[in-house]
């Protein structure tokens, strides 16, 4: 009698579960940050208020608790990876050169968009309502601030700058020591790797975050404020807009000669969470894993994006000191003649660093200012609106970091384009996708 084999067991499939996709995490924040805020304003809900102010406080806080040691050993470490890639000294030029064209594009646009649209005029705004800012920058502060007094006050302080100095300096010197130097190489790269996951946690918070800072933005000023600045505020978003949907897709089309589309499908969550926090150095863990799986060398991404972090700032040192320098010219009724508007072109290239990717960019406006002579009460006008302005121009300052990676890598032949095809958009770490088991048949003995 034929013994027939027991039929084939059905596959063992996982179980799908709905997954709630990040940036519809971020979109929500941003909807409830909106009518919380517009709730406490509009009712006078003074806990609410506090709430929201302390949710968005904390997330911040949480972002800048790792940047002086991230920013160390993240440019310590970059340095150190150059030795592992081919041409490195080619490709640092390259990447530095990029940063300085995509500045003067940036500078050139908001300039232009400045001179079209005279943000100053019609405000209402009068020199007596400057003030002083807290924290200005000049060319002498700037030059002599790069190098620290001592090793501790750069990180106390949050110098960020200097941190930048002082890990250059151990970087050049572990290159030049060699083997000797592995032992702290390995140190740092830990240390580094530590620091990225824990802020990783913390990016995994940037919903709630989102809710606190949109929601403090609104409760605390408001739409009046916002359509006092219309025009301005306007300019800063169409700018960066230009800039972020323009320049850079023409500049990955043409130069890099890869598909935009698929660009911001791979940045998109290091943007968005650019935009909600405001710091491009808390972002930079985000920025270099996108500016990865956009098919860059980790070698290459892990100097380029730190690099990046602390010194390309389009948004920050570009197109906001252009459009602040004419509107404060025009409340103080200060004609700007061609040989300033050059000036501004040259601060935002050379003295960008001067930003430090920190939240905010007070320091590189001063310096601006002081270099063409207009008075730093005008920062004062500004700073009200701030907040609001800072969320555009650090997210097109972090698509500028990834994108100068990308065309460079791209350029010298060594962006993997398969990789770059098919960059995921998710920001978090994935478990790997389940398999589906499929046991072996039964195993029936067959008489002999």
């Amino acid at each position: 009698m034929p013994v027939s084999a027991s039929p084939q067991a059905p596959a063992v499939k996982a179980k799908a579960s709905f997954k709630f996709p990040f940036w519809a995490q971020i979109v929500t924040g941003l909807v409830l940050g909106v009518l919380l805020g517009w709730l406490s304003r509009s009712q006078d809900v003074s806990w609410l208020r506090t709430t929201l102010e302390q949710v968005g406080d904390i997330f911040v806080q949480l972002l800048k608790l790792a940047v002086a040691p991230l920013v160390f050993f993240a440019i310590l470490v970059s340095i150190t990876n150059l030795r592992k890639v081919n041409n490195a000294a080619r490709l640092a030029s390259r990447t530095l050169l990029w940063f300085m064209i995509t500045s003067l594009i940036a500078v050139g646009i908001g300039l232009a968009i400045g001179l079209l649209t005279n943000p100053g005029s019609g405000t209402g705004l009068t020199p007596q309502d400057g003030k002083l800012p807290k924290r200005t920058g000049s060319w002498l502060d700037f030059l002599t601030g790069i190098v620290p007094k001592d090793i501790i006050t750069p990180f106390t302080e949050l110098n960020v700058l200097q941190i930048v100095f002082l890990a250059a300096v151990a970087g050049i010197a572990a290159l030049q020591l060699g083997a000797k130097a592995q032992p702290v190489l390995n140190l740092a790269e830990a240390v580094l790797e530590l620091l990225q996951k824990a802020l990783w946690w913390v990016i995994r918070l940037a919903p709630l975050g989102t809710v606190g800072l949109i929601g403090t933005a609104i409760a605390t000023y408001g739409w009046d404020l916002i359509g006092k600045y219309a025009t301005f505020t306007a300019d800063v978003y169409i700018g960066s807009a230009l800039v972020m949907f323009g320049v850079y897709p023409l500049l990955l089309a043409t130069v890099a000669k890869v598909n935009p589309v698929q660009f911001f499908k791979g940045a998109w969550p290091a943007i968005q969470l650019a935009f909600v926090s405001r710091s491009s150095v808390g972002t930079m863990p985000l920025t270099q894993k996108v500016t990865e799986r956009l098919g860059v060398p980790k070698e290459y991404a892990s100097f380029a994006v730190p690099f990046g972090a602390t010194t390309k700032m389009d948004g920050c040192a570009a197109i906001y000191p252009a459009l602040a320098a004419i509107f404060i010219a025009q409340i103080f009724d200060v004609q700007l003649g061609i040989t300033d508007y050059l000036l501004i072109a040259f601060v935002s290239v050379v003295g960008s660093a001067a930003t430090a990717g920190l939240t905010g960019a007070t320091v590189m406006l001063t310096l601006t200012l002081s270099t063409l002579g207009l008075p730093l009460e005008g920062v004062g006008l500004l700073m009200a609106i701030d907040p609001i302005l800072d969320m555009m121009r650090t997210a097109t300052n972090v698509a500028g970091q990834a994108l100068v990676p990308v065309v460079v890598a791209a350029r010298e032949g060594i962006l993997d384009k398969e990789a770059y095809a098919t960059a995921s958009s998710s920001p978090l770490d994935e478990p790997a996708p389940a398999v589906a088991v499929t046991p072996e048949p039964a195993k029936v003995p067959v008489p002999a």
